[in-house]
């Protein structure tokens, strides 16, 4: 027997561990179940029910509408930041869920999701027409409703974190990639 042969794919082993925790930033998709009935429900009520099953205990996310300036400057202020699967920090770079974490660490103390399908089970739906700014977009990048999400920043433009190689940036909901794959919008503020 090659013991050599055990200990060279140890490192390889735990390479594909790490990355396979990193896929669940942003290609995480929760369980379809049936749309929410027409009109506005607040954060509160959605993080409680059972529409979308995240895998985690949902946090009650509904924050006052007066913080979303505060969100919308802070996640300006990370524009042009490379894009870095699984990151979340200005120095480390960010994915698109790591800079949503981000953002919204920096207007709250309450305990935070990660990934997309995370984002979602605790914000609530609302009509695309009603975005604000701070509100979430969510597109199907990679063949799941939650595969990708940004920002809202008003104007029919929406801040995200895009892929390799890439930079954190403002990208208008009219671009025809994203346009195409627009799922959803979201909200995590009570009004």
């Amino acid at each position: 027997m090659d013991h050599h042969n055990g200990a060279a794919r140890r490192p390889f082993l735990l390479w594909a561990l790490s990355a396979s925790a990193l896929l669940a930033g942003c290609g995480s998709s929760p369980s379809r179940t049936a749309r929410l009935a027409p009109g506005r429900r607040s954060a509160t009520e959605v993080a409680t029910s059972p529409r979308v099953d995240t895998g985690v205990v949902p946090v009650n996310l509904g924050l006052s509408g007066e913080l979303r300036e505060a969100l919308y400057a802070r996640v300006m202020l990370v524009v042009n930041t490379p894009y870095t699967y699984g990151g979340n920090t200005p120095e480390g770079g960010f994915d698109c869920s790591g800079l949503i974490q981000y953002a919204i660490q920096g207007i709250t103390t309450r305990r935070l999701p990660r990934t997309t399908a995370q984002w979602a089970g605790v914000s609530a739906e609302i009509d695309r027409g009603d975005l604000q700014r701070g509100d979430f977009v969510f597109f199907n990048t990679m063949g799941a409703r939650y595969s990708h999400m940004g920002i809202y920043a008003g104007n029919n433009q929406f801040v995200h974190a895009p892929s390799s190689g890439g930079v954190v940036k403002t990208v208008s909901l009219d671009n025809p990639y994203f346009s195409r794959r627009f799922t959803e919008a979201r909200t995590i503020f009570d009004a």
